[in-house]
């Protein structure tokens, strides 16, 4: 059907644009896409509304639909107390724009970012950290890509403690000249026992992983990879490291996560945006795609401003030579963890990371033995093995209880946050038990 405001929507203009790609279907573009995740029928979208007022009761007809109840999902996106004043700043017009959250000529924004990658490289003990990228996911890809590019090697190991969705992701955009090979998981959910020679480019761990454990052979693995000219990039996520050891500690070249729990929502999905740092070593520096923010000189001599820097590697200075391409990021989102990280400084991370490493261990003592890897440091998540998981899960809601995501027919994933009081966690155990029973 033609429409008016898409130009390849009439057919003429359409088979010429398919003509000069050399393609005979729009269909050949989503080759890659598989089958099962293709919708192959239209939208089930109601008939448009003529008016704003039938549209405004619609959409209250949809929010009557919400309803409050005690969750303790997690696995990527989680529950975290947003302070206020995140909410305030990311709102206000000197920030919020359709584009990358800063316009170019904005020295303002631009002091903002560079404000957030400096306090970010301070919670990492890292010297250079990105405006953020999309999500975590394409943090974790593009990092394990930096390490490719710079060993000039083609493959990496990665732990299979991940989260599958994230798997998915880092198949999709390592293919296909990066070969990924799954490291196994021990009995305690941390990294199982692995071997490495010199056709590897990096050991790629996250801690703490998806079941929550948080990995203690950081330095093994470092030293392993570095032995055969390997790099150990590591995803972290940065709420844990007021409590935990910051990967640079341990010897890791890449650090890299998402920073949605710094005082993003969840959302319908939540409000992701991707980090990634190293050291201040200009060969590997030389390998981010995205930008770097820094203090710059300026066109008045001896003055200097906040801006780019390092410009000329990126796709926006060289079209076709750049090492990613480089697009829109999610800089807004930079901004508002920036005054999240501001608000709490190091004593309040610190009280942050110890509020969740009590509440969760309390969350596994009161709900065992139903957990895995019991003996395992875990922060903020851990795993529960029951006999049915969806039939757990189904009788929780019964309750009023989301009480975790289903990991597979006998693991379900259970998350406790600094928003989950004592009495919220007694209450899930003695959901838990009823259902159980």
């Amino acid at each position: 059907m033609t429409h008016p405001y898409i130009p390849n929507a009439e057919p003429r203009v359409r088979a010429e644009m398919l003509a000069e790609l050399g393609v005979e279907s729009v269909e050949e573009f989503y080759a890659d896409i598989p089958a099962a995740l293709r919708l192959d029928r239209p939208l089930d979208l109601p008939e448009p509304l003529v008016a704003e007022y039938e549209l405004v009761q619609h959409m209250r007809g949809l929010f009557a639909k919400n309803t409050e109840a005690l969750s303790f999902l997690g696995h990527g996106t989680y529950p975290h107390y947003v302070p206020a004043v995140c909410d305030e700043v990311n709102s206000r017009s000197e920030f919020l724009t359709a584009y990358a959250g800063e316009p170019y000529e904005d020295h303002g924004r631009f002091q903002a970012l560079f404000e957030y990658v400096s306090m970010m490289g301070e919670l990492l003990e890292m010297d250079v950290v990105n405006v953020p990228t999309y999500d975590g996911f394409q943090a974790s890809g593009t990092a394990i890509r930096m390490a490719a590019r710079y060993t000039g090697r083609s493959k990496v190991l990665v732990s299979g403690a991940v989260n599958r969705d994230k798997m998915s992701k880092l198949r999709d955009f390592l293919a296909p000249d990066i070969t990924i090979e799954l490291a196994p998981v021990a009995a305690n959910g941390e990294i199982g026992e692995i071997t490495l020679d010199e056709s590897y480019a990096a050991i790629y761990l996250e801690t703490p992983n998806v079941y929550g454990v948080v990995e203690t052979r950081g330095r093994e693995l470092a030293d392993l990879a570095h032995a055969h000219g390997a790099l150990l990039v590591v995803g972290a996520d940065p709420i844990s490291l007021g409590v935990l050891a910051p990967p640079a500690a341990y010897g890791a070249d890449i650090a890299c996560g998402d920073i949605q729990p710094l005082g993003m929502h969840q959302f319908y999905g939540g409000g992701h945006a991707g980090y990634i740092a190293t050291q201040d070593h200009e060969p590997l520096v030389a390998e981010f795609p995205s930008r770097l923010f820094g203090i710059a000189p300026t066109a008045v001599e001896g003055e200097y401003g906040f801006g780019d820097v390092f410009y000329d590697r990126t796709s926006f200075a060289l079209r076709e030579e750049g090492k990613e391409w480089v697009g829109t990021a999610a800089a807004l989102w930079g901004i508002t963890a920036g005054v999240y990280l501001a608000l709490m400084g190091p004593e309040g991370m610190r009280e942050l990371g110890e509020t969740i490493l009590a509440r969760t261990r309390y969350a596994m003592d009161a709900l065992a033995p139903l957990v895995k890897h019991a003996d395992a440091i875990h922060f903020r998540e851990f795993a529960l093995e029951v006999p049915d998981a969806a039939a757990l899960l189904a009788g929780l809601r019964a309750k009023g209880i989301f009480g975790g995501v289903q990991l597979d027919e006998r693991t379900v994933l259970v998350c406790v946050t600094e928003r989950h009081s004592i009495a919220d966690i007694d209450r899930l155990a003695a959901a838990v038990k009823e259902v159980l029973a």
